[in-house]
């Protein structure tokens, strides 16, 4: 029988937050690229939250841009609300968060993907990955059991998918994005609909696909809150939450005077004892307790029934009533997330201060879906087991929109860096959030939806979302996905940085009536001699802009450059340190490891690490010593035994 038979360089499946970002990467590099989904209506969907960006997520967003990725372009032109969080603690926490239209958000991104070049949109379901198989090294098969050698084993390379229809797309590169499509069951209270979510078709035959090449498959399950009606509720009875007075955009390459608008108000409420003695009085009748729902949720991001049974003294938990875009009246009650029948959840809802006579408008429900065990990828998000697939977003078994976004982007450039005959693009711990993600993905054992959080990273205070840019652009330069113009106004930007602080640094003010004046008023220690301007700024009770009454030479420069400078001045000790801790760092991710080494020759080597080093096949000695299984000890009999063979140890076979 004929079938439709098509070719492109890319095959990217999946048009989520990551499928966006990896196919407009792999278009904008100019490869032919093809972009499935089950429905073009669902293109950069918002299912969950209504929100881009928050505690820790704000940092990937803004270092996305940085690389030339879409999501902070997107939600600069679509938000209705922007706050900044955490400005009462340090810099290295501060979080960028935007309320997103969520109706314009997708509308966007899908006309930006509908009029790139070398971009083609499909809707239709993709089944099958087709690929060839390889032939192993023959020493390789040699120290294999024919009873251990499985298809687990086996490699392969991709030569493209096939759908539903039948239909055959030859690709030379394959980027997997599908979310919680794959086998996806929507579940509250007795009700269990097959679809993926917001009702939309579920994706059912890949899952069979990636089995019979030997995927190692999980079964994750993450929940939504109610939708309710705003006409319902009763706001004189929330703390109203407002934007922030100035607007600071997501994208460097946003005008931040082009943002600067009229914002819409979110609130918040609690939830009390009488709440929480109606879920107590129900968790017989909750699919998360009855085991109706098999999938494993994420820890950080609880449902209301969870919330209740492990903090039982918790007297009452935050709802934040948020809306969902400026045309139309849905609410979405956040903290609030479920899966309780429908009798309960309306009278669960009506304990809350301000919902008393809720209307809801879509009922709270969990979601399982099928992933995959991430650690069978690369750190470049390519399998290791079959060459030229890629991996990326909620399907490596991480959770949010953010996660997602950088993960398709970074598997998008990497497919195409193979396609091109280049070098992958892996961000190290000490580089970017995004880095630290990935690497957590792809070393350590995830039991549950992995969430990005700033205690992950080592290394946060040279991580902050302020210099996503100065960390990042010239690699998005480097890539090819920031063009030289913005790579040229952040080299601007570094200078304008650099001769502001030397030049503080250099300029010294005298003790006279002004000054000591100036410090009485601002409760800082009057001098005794002279001090340099820089000195100043690092006094906890000063900063840069409150010193520009004393500084008459200051050079007019921008709101960016001047936090910049700021920062740097004020945290130049602790970020010095952190700068030597990152030389140390880098000295073991510069030891590389060849992934089909054999670690069972190495004597002194326990066995436990033995196993894991084969099972999870380390890129560096770095990453070796981050796998749960492995350790100091372990690394020291490692580096011990290559130096004692006098050979580099990624030349060891």
């Amino acid at each position: 029988m004929a079938v439709l038979e098509e070719y492109y360089d890319v095959v990217v499946v999946g048009a989520g937050h990551a499928g966006c970002e990896a196919a407009l990467a792999c278009a904008r590099l100019g490869l032919e690229t093809i972009l499935f989904t089950v429905s073009v209506d669902s293109i950069a969907l918002m299912p969950c939250n209504p929100n881009i960006g928050g505690s820790s997520k704000g940092h990937l967003v803004r270092e996305l841009d940085a690389l030339g990725g879409e999501m902070g372009k997107n939600i600069d032109k679509t938000f209705i609300q922007s706050r900044m969080l955490n400005e009462s603690k340090g810099p290295a926490v501060h979080s960028l968060r935007a309320q997103a239209d969520k109706q314009d958000y997708s509308r966007q991104m899908r006309k930006t993907l509908e009029n790139t070049d070398h971009l083609t949109i499909r809707q239709a379901e993709v089944s099958e990955i087709v690929t060839e198989e390889l032939c192993l090294d023959s020493d390789y098969l040699q120290n294999e059991s024919s009873e251990t050698f499985s298809r687990k084993n086996k490699k392969y390379r991709m030569n493209g998918v096939k759908t539903v229809s039948g239909a055959f797309y030859h690709a030379k590169a394959v980027v997997l994005a599908t979310g919680t499509y794959l086998k996806a069951r929507c579940i509250f209270g007795d009700v269990s609909n097959y679809t993926g979510p917001n009702g939309l078709q579920a994706a059912n035959h890949l899952t069979d696909s990636l089995k019979a090449h030997g995927i190692e498959m999980f079964r994750f399950k993450t929940g939504t809150p109610a939708r309710v009606d705003r006409r319902s509720l009763d706001f004189s009875k929330m703390e109203e939450q407002p934007g922030d007075e100035y607007i600071q955009p997501f994208s460097f390459s946003t005008d931040p005077d082009a943002v600067q608008k009229k914002q819409v108000s979110c609130w918040l409420t609690y939830t009390n004892e009488k709440t929480h003695e109606i879920i107590r009085q129900n968790l017989d009748r909750s699919p998360l307790f009855s085991g109706e729902i098999e999938g494993t949720g994420p820890r950080y991001c609880p449902s209301i029934e969870d919330k209740v049974v492990k903090f039982p003294d918790k007297e009452r938990h935050q709802i934040f009533v948020e809306p969902e875009g400026l045309y139309t009246n849905e609410m979405y009650l956040s903290g609030m997330s479920s899966s309780l029948p429908e009798d309960v959840q309306h009278a669960m809802y009506k304990t809350v201060p301000g919902l008393e006579h809720v209307k809801i408008v879509r009922n709270a429900y969990a979601i399982e879906y099928d992933c995959i065990n991430s650690l069978q990828l690369k750190p470049s998000l390519e399998f290791k087991s079959i060459e030229g697939l890629f991996s990326g977003g909620q399907f490596n078994g991480s959770s949010g929109y953010e996660e997602a976004a950088v993960q398709g982007f970074m598997a998008g450039v990497n497919a195409a860096m193979k396609i091109l005959g280049r070098e992958p693009y892996v961000l190290d711990r000490s580089q970017a959030y995004i880095g630290v993600l990935i690497d957590d993905l792809v070393t350590k054992e995830n039991h549950e939806p992995y969430r990005m959080m700033t205690s992950r990273a080592e290394y946060r205070l040279l991580l902050r979302q302020d210099n996503a840019d100065l960390r990042l652009r010239a690699i998005g330069h480097d890539i090819g996905l920031v063009s030289d113009e913005e790579y040229a106004k952040t080299c601007e930007k570094e200078r304008l940085i650099e001769e502001e602080i030397l030049r503080l640094k250099r300029t010294n003010i005298g003790v006279n009536s002004q000054v000591q004046e100036f410090l009485t008023k601002h409760d800082s220690t009057p001098l005794k001699s002279g001090i340099t301007l820089a000195e100043l700024v690092r006094r906890p009770e000063l900063d840069y802009i409150m010193l520009t009454e004393l500084d008459e030479e200051r050079p007019k420069l921008a709101k960016d450059v001047i936090e910049q400078v700021n920062i740097n001045i004020k945290y130049e000790g602790y970020i010095h340190r952190q700068k030597q801790q990152v030389e140390q760092f880098r000295k073991l991710e510069k030891r590389k490891l060849n992934i089909d080494f054999d670690y069972r020759q190495i004597k002194g080597l326990r066995l436990e690490a033995a196993q894991k080093l084969n099972l999870y096949k380390p890129v560096s000695i770095g990453q070796a010593s981050r796998i749960s299984g492995v350790s100091p000890a372990d690394i020291s009999v490692l580096l011990v035994y290559f130096e004692k063979y006098g050979v580099s140890s990624e030349k060891i076979k």
